[in-house]
């Protein structure tokens, strides 16, 4: 079990054929935000996703990421939250500040959880 919060109700996103990527009218905000994530101590810890919906989650579920190292492969997969035991979240959705300030809730929500230690396929090859 998880205790990323993944429960939380999510605006739709756009579906990835729809969404918008990085162009040159984000110039100005990449340099932003690349300035924010130096001044943390963060430029090599995260980075830009675009976030998109291939096919909607309930509230109760959650995307699931699997690798095969030897095959070179990432694998992603729905499970409900609560049933999970991937519990390292690996991509976060900003909320509004509306939605989190006050409320005691944290300002991310996880969209995409992994364990790296024994649920990946091919960690077991790793330790031989």
């Amino acid at each position: 079990m998880t205790d990323a919060k993944v429960s939380a109700p999510r605006r739709p996103l756009p579906r990835f054929e729809e969404a918008e990527g990085l162009g040159p009218q984000d110039a100005e905000f990449v340099r932003d935000l690349v300035a924010v994530l130096e001044r943390h101590g963060n430029l090599n810890r995260f980075g830009l996703c675009l976030l998109h919906d291939h096919f909607p989650l309930a509230a109760d579920e959650v995307l699931v990421e699997t690798n095969d190292p030897t095959a070179r492969a990432l694998h992603t997969h729905v499970e409900k939250a609560d049933r999970t035991r991937h519990i390292k979240a690996s991509q976060w959705r900003f909320m509004p500040h509306e939605q989190s300030a006050g409320s005691g809730q944290d300002p991310y929500q996880a969209v995409l959880l992994c364990s790296p230690l024994d649920l990946c396929p091919g960690r077991e090859q790793e330790g031989s």
